[in-house]
């Protein structure tokens, strides 16, 4: 199948197409909540399954991209999938924990279950889309759209007080990858390309790596998330629905260290190695603080997050 990665991405969002059928042409929300669930619940199954089969087929002794898909867009973006042995674990991942979340949300959401329902199909696709992108703007498309549907899940369907926690999972989430968009920006000019294989091989030059690095870094590090850079954590895990908070956890806070592996890594080497330092630091403050805050913790959910 040569377009097995498109399939495997965009199955939930045409799941979430027949759901949005379903929820206009309904009567009411009670009447086509029983039909979202099943809707949402196949789709994100017959997603686990063209997973499934993306890994049989998947060459483990080959380091190279696989499943590559390529088509050229405008102004030197392009449509460009693949997956190498990182990235086809964590689209095995989110499929997994799908149909999970959609059985853990059988009874407990009650209200708007549709919608609901939509807003979870949509982020998968989001989700393994950030994953299967070898591209540098439709990474950046995917990476940000996740923010939209689950800013949704939290301030509609989250705790007592969802608005303020969705507002600061959005605005800390948001802002921190503005730097991001502009060192892409200026990477695609500089370099010629949009690959992110291309700019893999590209030398940048050791005194503009920095300002990359951080660029970068300053997205990834919210996203992980990083202290100091965590305080919307904590709101966003205890306000978001069981579900919600199983997708934080089990997949979006993965997102940040998938970046540093792709991005930081392999094409900012001489700024990474300048950087350990402070990577190490902040890394080493996390464990003791968390660990003390952790330790006097009573709600459960603040414990996990």
């Amino acid at each position: 199948m040569s377009h097995i990665l498109s399939l495997v991405t965009f199955l939930p969002l045409v799941g979430a197409g027949v759901l949005l059928a379903v929820r206009l042409l309904g009567k009411s929300d009670a009447s086509v909540a029983p039909a979202a669930r099943r809707i949402a619940f196949i789709t994100t199954l017959i997603t686990l399954a063209v997973s499934i089969l993306l890994v049989a087929r998947f060459d483990s002794s080959s380091a190279a991209y696989q499943f590559v898909e390529h088509y050229q867009w405008f102004a030197g973006a392009a449509y460009h999938m693949g997956v190498d042995g990182i990235s086809i674990l964590f689209v095995l991942l989110t499929a997994f924990l799908l149909p999970l979340c959609i059985l853990a949300s059988w009874t407990t959401i009650k209200d708007r279950v549709a919608d609901y329902m939509i807003a979870f199909l949509v982020l998968e696709t989001l989700v393994i889309g950030v994953f299967t992108s070898l591209d540098l703007f439709l990474f950046y498309i995917f990476f940000e759209g996740t923010l939209v549907p689950m800013f949704l899940i939290i301030g509609i369907w989250g705790g007592q007080n969802r608005i303020y926690a969705a507002y600061k999972f959005f605005l800390y989430t948001l802002l921190g990858s503005v730097l991001m968009l502009l060192a892409m920006l200026w990477m695609a000019a500089e370099a010629g390309t949009t690959s992110i294989p291309l700019l893999k091989d590209y030398a940048f030059s050791e005194g503009v790596q920095p300002l990359l690095w951080l660029a970068f870094f300053a997205s990834f590090a919210v996203k992980m998330p990083m202290w100091p850079v965590h305080t919307w954590l904590p709101d966003a895990h205890v306000q978001a629905p069981t579900a919600g908070s199983v997708i934080l956890a089990g997949i979006l806070l993965k997102l940040g260290g998938y970046g540093f592996l792709l991005f930081n890594l392999p094409m900012f080497p001489q700024a990474s190695e300048m950087f350990r330092p402070l990577v190490f630091a902040l890394s080493a403050i996390a464990i003791v603080y968390t660990s003390l805050v952790a330790f006097r913790q009573t709600d459960i959910k603040k414990l996990i997050a």
